[in-house]
């Protein structure tokens, strides 16, 4: 653990989110991760997964989302002010267009090996993740961003977007022959991330607009009707399935605490980007952070990973991702809507992470720790990416919670420049 005064001034009256002890330290972490995770590019321009020790895992195919989450991160490290990032976007903006797109039926197959499709499953999830990198990469001016956006968005108009409902389908088979009628929140809540990114990178409304009904949906129809937790699984006419249980890392039974998190801040990023609007956003995304740290926290610290219709706990592990959820989500609302309980938890879930899941003698974070709050690997092997815990560090260091690009390249580029550890005082 780093000592306690490296991650804020404890006896600061203020919030954290302007001591310059802690931003000094939120910068150093985000350079760590930065440097951790530049072993997953390959020599052929692909990308591994890494061992807790920062080595390759080699071998097995590469998924959508490892692809596009690297370049969508080194994109906000580029911005951030590593001159070193090009390599891993460039690689992983190749790698997109010539492995996972699928020249023959359009799209881009959920995960390839030696030149060819392993899974050439179309699915939203990945999708929106491809429309993410690609939105992410454009505002940092890859030349072939534009591009990347503009097929990605025929294949989600094309496909998964159902302007009905205002919402994403989710999955089909090579040749776009739909395979289940499942519907779910998980690929909507990151379509509705990835439009918000696409909007700030094109400023085409459309995005927002299309953002603003995904939200809409879950936020204001649903998380109400069922005391603000969040239902993952739906059938094809959007009615609550309560008895799905699928994939256990991205379709567990029950609710998931750490997309309300989520979910709460990319509501208050809908809201900043609509112009701040008079409206319910502000206290929806109250609603859904303070029931999910109601529901979620355990007494040693971290979060449950999943929950029943009623809030009990399901699913006990603790992972590293919502907690990092939840700092972005403590984060904006310090910025818009400030309140002395809001910088306990900002507090309390740095000091765990710092305590817990923060590798400090290698870099990165452990993605899953047991109940002795010691390493394992159940559901996660090795360090999977560095999108949850880059974003953790970087959202509090901005002025608002959207533009998040801009703002880096801009005024906040002085302050992110690589500087030495914060020592303790």
């Amino acid at each position: 653990m780093c000592p306690r005064s490296a991650i804020g001034t404890e006896a600061s009256s203020g919030s954290w989110l302007a001591d310059p002890l802690h931003r000094a330290w939120l910068n150093t972490e985000a350079w760590r991760q930065l440097d951790f995770f530049r072993a997953s590019l390959r020599p052929d321009g692909g990308f591994d997964v890494l061992n807790h020790d920062g080595t390759p895992r080699c071998g097995g195919p590469q998924e959508l989302h490892t692809t596009t989450r690297l370049v969508h991160a080194y994109a906000l490290g580029q911005a951030f002010g590593d001159t070193g990032a090009s390599a891993i976007i460039d690689a992983g903006m190749g790698f997109l267009w010539r492995a996972h797109r699928d020249g023959e039926h359009g799209g881009y197959s959920w995960s390839v090996q030696d030149g060819a499709a392993a899974d050439g499953s179309k699915l939203a999830y990945g999708h929106v993740f491809v429309l993410l990198a690609a939105a992410s990469a454009a505002q940092v001016g890859h030349p072939d961003a534009d591009r990347l956006v503009a097929d990605v968005s025929r294949v989600i108009d094309s496909h998964f977007w159902d302007e009905a409902r205002g919402l994403l389908r989710d999955e089909f088979r090579r040749d776009w022959q739909p395979f289940s009628t499942y519907r779910g929140m998980n690929a909507n809540m990151h379509g509705a991330e990835a439009m918000l990114a696409a909007y700030e990178a094109t400023g085409n409304p459309v995005f927002l607009a299309r953002a603003g009904r995904i939200l809409d949906f879950f936020l204001r129809r649903i998380a109400p009707a069922h005391g603000w937790r969040l239902p993952e699984h739906y059938t094809e006419s959007w009615q609550v399935d309560p008895d799905y249980s699928g994939n256990p890392m991205f379709r567990p039974a029950g609710t998931t605490p750490g997309h309300s998190f989520e979910l709460g801040r990319l509501i208050l990023q809908h809201w900043d980007l609509s112009g701040r609007p008079p409206g319910d956003a502000v206290e929806i995304a109250r609603q859904l952070v303070d029931r999910a740290l109601a529901d979620a926290w355990l007494p040693d610290g971290g979060f449950a990973y999943t929950l029943d219709t009623k809030g009990g706990v399901a699913i006990a592990d603790r992972y590293w991702w919502p907690v990092t959820e939840a700092i972005g989500a403590m984060a904006t609302l310090l910025k818009l809507d400030p309140r002395a309980a809001d910088e306990a938890w900002y507090r309390r879930l740095w000091t765990f992470a710092d305590a817990r899941l923060i590798d400090h003698a290698r870099g990165g974070w452990f993605p899953e720790i047991d109940a002795a709050g010691a390493p394992v690997e159940r559901q996660f092997f090795g360090k999977p990416d560095i999108y949850h815990s880059l974003q953790a560090t970087l959202l509090p260091l901005l002025r608002g919670a959207s533009r998040a690009l801009e703002e880096l390249s801009g005024k906040a580029a002085a302050e992110t420049a690589r500087k030495p550890a914060p020592s303790a005082h």
